[in-house]
């Protein structure tokens, strides 16, 4: 697949979560999470350490959101984003968009090995749904 094509499979398959939610307005983690709502997508703030953001409750893994997501934003150190992606296959995630940042060379062959529709190395979702600070 190309990766418009692989964008495209990834957008038109949520519900998503964004792994590394942030509380704070001026991070990705956040900005992330208010482009789906922005877009009316549903979306499940994944942060074990923050009980809500931007008015949704927040969950402290994948394996404890209310119903599976199917994508998932990761916007984590690239250090920890091997493990998200192996969480991610056992809960039945079958997209995974590592936002500019979070993703390593382990992490993508993990994904890739496990047979998952892998972005990575390219544009942000920001820019590819398009974002406002006004929400």
């Amino acid at each position: 697949m190309t990766e418009t094509e692989r964008i495209e499979a990834f957008l038109g398959s949520g519900p998503f979560a964004v792994v590394g939610a942030s509380a704070d307005r001026a991070k990705y983690g956040n900005k992330v999470l208010r482009c789906y709502l922005q877009h009316g997508r549903e979306v499940f703030p994944v942060n074990p350490r923050a009980p809500e953001i931007e008015g949704l409750k927040a969950y402290p893994s994948l394996a404890a959101l209310p119903r599976p997501a199917r994508a998932i934003s990761v916007i984590t150190p690239p250090a920890a984003t091997a493990q998200v992606v192996r969480e991610a296959h056992a809960a039945g995630v079958g997209h995974v968009w590592m936002q500019p940042g979070a993703e390593s060379e382990e992490a993508v062959a993990a994904a890739e090995a496990l047979g998952m529709n892998v972005i990575a190395g390219g544009p942000c979702l920001l820019v590819v749904l398009g974002y406002s600070e006004r929400r």
